[in-house]
């Protein structure tokens, strides 16, 4: 008979196992080998164990995943907030010298340890909520120098703390100052430059973008993705958050992992990110914080059987927000989404989002053994609470 290094037992599980909603193991227990699943099922059929340890009937789903976040970075846009609320657009703010660009010049001035200091506090947040991955992306620096900087500090962050850390390269994130006016020639620096640094020292493991009438056009990233192909590093892209380019179908055309934001992605758009296995990643943080009204295309994406994930998109602008639970509440208030839906959003398309989708995001055989245990009853009280954390505790890779 099978014998596991630990037993969990006295549990409700939420499996999150494709195709089965919720998944639920009512009266449940979880193998646990090597930090990896070996076993679930009913724990009147567990197998023997070296050690065992029992939760109440505490409820326990895999441990969250924050699929976008931009928790690297200097200062903070407090007064950017107060100007959107005076009337300002996000548009505007950006024009005018605010929005990316006051991030990127405080960003230049931080050395790494104080980005890793200051990220440490935001990540904390994160980790509190019962998050065992998340992804940090670049683009403030848009520079070779701050990049690297920003990257190695996320990379750093995954040593002070038991998380997993995935990290995307943004550099096509906004035109800085020294490139006014000259986009193209900001592109080509990217891709002859930048990209081949940050992959020569391996600190990216995607590449991002930010496709948008305010930063790049489909063409423009498309030369960027087309550079990460050559190096092997794949791809993910902001679209379609303040006007409709095209820009998710042009990356779910490329085999994109995911196209984030998506409020004006358009019904048949929907269709196709459906059929390339691109994830939609929809950031009501930033929908929120900017006031936004138009929503993005949730029964399309629904009915078109496209994966949908939800983030934080945790940023000093346009998403100051360090709670996944309350990104889950959002998606479910604004979006409509149900909160089965949010909690597969943040778990098993989550990880998808990140290429992850055979290692974490379920409770099943073979996945590392990252879980949340929550003092709930039901898996949609996660969604349905507002500002009340039920986290009991976080394993990471069975510890």
């Amino acid at each position: 008979m099978q014998t596991v290094d630990h037993l969990i037992t006295d549990t409700r599980i939420a499996t999150m196992i494709a195709e089965k909603g919720y998944g639920l193991i009512d009266k449940g227990a979880i193998g646990i080998s090597n930090g990896s699943i070996s076993w679930v099922g009913n724990a009147a059929d567990a197998p023997d164990a070296k050690e065992v340890s029992t939760f109440g009937g505490r409820l326990i789903t895999p441990a969250l995943i924050d699929c976008h976040t931009h928790i690297v970075f200097g200062g903070n846009r407090a007064r950017e907030f107060e100007l959107r609320l005076e009337g300002a657009s996000y548009e505007e703010v950006s024009r005018a010298g605010g929005g990316i660009r006051s991030t990127v010049a405080a960003t230049r001035g931080t050395s790494q340890q104080d980005l890793v200091t200051d990220a440490l506090t935001r990540l904390d947040q994160l980790i509190g909520e019962g998050v065992g991955t998340i992804e940090i992306k670049s683009g403030y620096g848009l520079d070779l120098e701050t990049e690297l900087k920003m990257l190695r500090a996320a990379r750093q962050l995954q040593s002070e703390r038991a998380i997993r850390v995935k990290t995307s390269f943004l550099g096509a994130h906004a035109i800085p100052a020294e490139y006014q006016d000259r986009s193209d020639a900001y592109i080509g620096f990217v891709c002859d430059e930048v990209l081949p640094a940050v992959h020569d020292e391996g600190l990216a493991d995607a590449v991002d973008g930010f496709c948008e009438g305010i930063a790049f056009s489909p063409s423009q990233m498309r030369q960027v993705f087309e550079r990460a192909r050559q190096l092997g590093l794949p791809i993910k892209l902001h679209a379609e958050q303040l006007s409709d380019l095209g820009g998710a179908v042009m990356a779910a055309g490329m085999g994109a992992l995911s196209a984030d934001h998506l409020e004006y992605l358009n019904d048949t758009d929907a269709a196709v990110l459906a059929e390339r296995g691109t994830v939609a990643v929809l950031l009501p943080g930033a929908f929120y914080t900017l006031r936004e009204t138009r929503k993005p295309p949730v029964e399309a994406l629904r009915a078109a059987g496209a994966a949908v994930a939800i983030a934080t998109d945790c940023n000093p602008g346009s998403s100051p927000l360090t709670s996944l639970l309350l990104a889950m509440n959002m998606a479910c208030t604004l979006f409509r989404l149900t909160p089965e839906e949010a909690l597969a959003g943040t778990t098993r398309n989550a990880a998808k989002a990140l290429g992850l989708g055979d290692q974490l995001g379920s409770v099943e055989p073979g996945k590392q053994a990252d879980l949340a245990v929550w003092d709930v009853e039901e898996p949609a009280e996660l969604a349905y609470r507002i500002g009340f954390n039920p986290l009991h505790l976080r394993i990471v890779a069975g510890q």
